[in-house]
């Protein structure tokens, strides 16, 4: 990686995640390819989602994930799949983002050429989505994925949800896929002590943006019923601006109305460490602390 003049990121997330030989399949995709590092993947049973991290030179990335995405619509079948997570495609959606040496536009770039060949290899519809959006409609995920699997098979054929690339004919075993460019996202869940998803629906109503809660806070109730609890799920679109705290504090507050505990959180995929460094500081009271003061950091300079 130290020789790689441009580094980009791509964390793909696949309609499976119970079926672990499947899975293995697909992330075998990443394995031993030239400029092309897997760096974590992960899988949820509850969800029935498992989420890639891989980083890559631009075009060495591009076909691995071009390969991906051959295999999941090859080994995933949406008419028998069932999970807590909305899901519109067997890889549901392909976000790039630039790390080091490129830009937003690099990003951009690359997923647009990558949903276009998706398309004609696989015969996927492709909506563009976030900084890649050809419309405004469709800067949000939650937007297009709408309908999920099932309702795609009409909404797909509606004038303003014609898919970017390929025919307006949901694919039909693997649906559709949405790609595009952003920023870092971090992935955070937070556990209640409850069984009720009315109070997780409730809570995450309440601290997502569209419902007047935090700017760069998407949120959801999701059923833990392996573990007999609720969980919001939260996807932080920019950590710097809206902070991990700031999603967990508002939590706590919102769960004492039931009389709900938080009793745990994670994080899916990898985190920047600046998204870290910001709780720590917030919660040790720490005046002027920056991330040059991380001894890791420093070594990586």
């Amino acid at each position: 990686m130290s020789t790689w003049t441009k580094i980009m990121e791509c964390v793909p997330n696949f309609s499976e995640g119970r079926d672990l030989e499947k899975v293995e399949k697909v992330v075998d995709c990443f394995r031993a390819k030239e400029g092309v590092k897997l760096l974590d993947y992960s899988s949820d049973k509850d969800h029935n989602r498992s989420v890639v991290t891989v980083v890559g030179e631009p075009e060495a990335l591009k076909a691995a994930v071009l390969e991906a995405i051959g295999r999941a619509v090859e080994v995933i079948d949406l008419n028998r799949h069932s999970g807590q997570h909305p899901r519109m495609g067997a890889v549901d959606v392909v976000p790039f983002i630039p790390i080091r040496g490129c830009t937003m536009e690099d990003a951009i770039r690359v997923s647009k050429e990558v949903g276009s060949e998706t398309a004609r290899r696989y015969h996927l519809p492709v909506f563009l989505y976030e900084k890649s959006a050809t419309s405004s409609a469709r800067e949000n995920l939650a937007n297009i994925r709408k309908g999920e699997f099932e309702g795609m098979a009409d909404k797909i054929k509606l004038l303003e949800w014609k898919p970017d690339f390929g025919e307006a004919e949901r694919h039909p075993t693997a649906g559709a896929v949405a790609i595009g460019a952003r920023m870092p996202l971090v992935a955070y869940n937070v556990n209640l002590g409850t069984d009720s998803l009315s109070v997780a629906d409730y809570i995450a109503k309440k601290i997502r943006f569209i419902g007047g809660g935090l700017r760069y806070c998407k949120a959801m109730g999701v059923e833990l019923k392996e573990r007999g609890i609720v969980q919001v799920s939260i996807n932080m679109t920019d950590f710097s601006h809206t902070s991990l705290y700031q999603a967990f504090e508002m939590i706590k507050m919102e769960a004492r109305r039931y009389g709900v505990s938080v009793v745990g959180s994670e994080i899916i995929g990898l985190v920047p460490m600046e998204a870290l460094t910001d709780v720590a500081a917030y919660y040790l009271g720490l005046e002027e602390f920056s991330l040059q003061q991380v001894l890791e950091s420093k070594i990586m300079e």
